[in-house]
């Protein structure tokens, strides 16, 4: 009973397919930050406020999650950010 609970919470952590990815904006010594939140507004349809939130993150942190979903959305919004001239990548949420 006990290597029963043992396995059932060793798998627990384990990535499920249906666990959410993010996309990873980071940061780079080319793009401007206002520009920066401005892609972040005119793609994802962030309010000013959020927009330069995230935006400041990745400036300061060198990354952020910007936007959370499914791995097919995820790429959609990593290749988006790239024809905007953003470095980006997606990972599985939580790692």
């Amino acid at each position: 009973m006990q290597r029963d609970a043992e396995e059932r919470g060793a798998t627990a952590t384990i990535a499920r397919p249906d666990d959410p990815w993010v996309t990873i904006v980071w940061n780079d010594p080319v793009n401007l930050m206002s520009y920066v939140a401005y892609v972040f507004e005119s793609y994802f349809g962030y309010t000013q406020s959020k927009a330069e939130q995230l935006m400041l993150e990745v400036h300061h942190e060198g990354r952020s999650a910007v936007s959370t979903g499914s791995r097919e959305q995820m790429e959609r919004d990593v290749q988006a950010m790239h024809e905007r001239g953003l470095w980006a990548t997606f990972e599985r949420s939580g790692r």
